[in-house]
């Protein structure tokens, strides 16, 4: 099993920075934010130099993560949501990078439900396609604030588009905020699982914003989801793959970048044995 540093835990690092981090706090993989990725790009960087200083760290890139709003559908709209995932895609085959993340945010959450979804199938079929051209996969990322937010549905847009290079990532905050159990991942197919966020937060409370800032504020452990019972989930499936380490906290974002990953990589280890 690989153990990668998510972006997202040194929020204010760039890309290069992220790789020597990871390097020096002992993981063995990256998941790339695509906000870091797209801005070394637009500045001078290319993929080809990247790749030469991942490689150089003895780093793979595990994920690119991750191409949002996929639920824009008309017209010029779904034209720049389709350049962008040409761009994420490209970018990650250059990489060597098996996986691009996808996920919809609040963009039709006034629709129904079967068109939330048809639009969705619609949307990730033809994202799927591309990946084909270029050997990439997807994970799709279920968003607890969204209409389309469950471990359920996910996994019936997987089976409607009916490409072998779509699957789901596991987020521990997401799947438990929007009503996943433990023994729900158990049962997993561990051929659909691309991918682990190792995450922890809270519900909100009654009248409380859905502020992820707030909600996911944690240390893994130190939140309401069980972390151990989530960990022996994904493993009784039988998954080998990428555990990403995912600190969504302002508060430790203002820490020693050094020292954050560090923390977030013992603590997975603590879980993961």
């Amino acid at each position: 099993m690989q153990k990668a540093l998510h972006g997202i835990s040194t929020h204010y690092s760039n890309v290069l920075t992220d790789a020597r981090i990871a390097k020096q706090t002992g993981y063995d993989s990256l998941e790339i934010l695509s906000s870091k990725l797209v801005r070394y790009l637009d500045n001078g960087g290319t993929t080809a130099k990247l790749k030469q200083v991942v490689d150089g760290y003895g780093l793979s890139v595990g994920c690119v993560n991750a191409l949002l709003e996929i639920e824009r559908h008309r017209g010029e709209q779904k034209k720049t949501m389709l350049a962008e995932a040409t761009r994420l895609t490209r970018a990650a085959a250059e990489l060597d990078c098996p996986t691009v993340q996808i996920l919809a945010l609040n963009g039709i959450d006034d629709l129904p439900e079967e068109e939330v979804m048809d639009i969705i199938t619609e949307n990730v079929s033809a994202i799927a396609t591309l990946g084909q051209e270029y050997g990439v996969r997807y994970q799709i990322e279920v968003i607890a604030f969204t209409k389309f937010r469950t471990l359920e549905q996910g996994l019936e847009v997987i089976r409607r588009v009916g490409k072998d290079n779509v699957g789901m990532v596991i987020d521990f905050w997401h799947l438990y905020a929007s009503g996943s159990k433990p023994e729900d991942i158990a049962r997993l197919d561990k051929n659909l699982i691309y991918g682990v966020h190792f995450c922890d937060g809270r519900l909100p409370k009654p009248g409380e914003p859905w502020d992820q800032m707030v909600l996911r504020n944690y240390m893994p452990g130190e939140g309401e989801i069980d972390i151990q019972a989530w960990v022996d989930a994904v493993k009784a499936t039988g998954y080998d793959g990428m555990w990403s380490a995912e600190l969504f906290s302002p508060n430790r974002w203002e820490y020693d970048l050094i020292e954050i990953a560090t923390e977030c990589r013992e603590n997975m280890v603590k879980y993961m044995g």
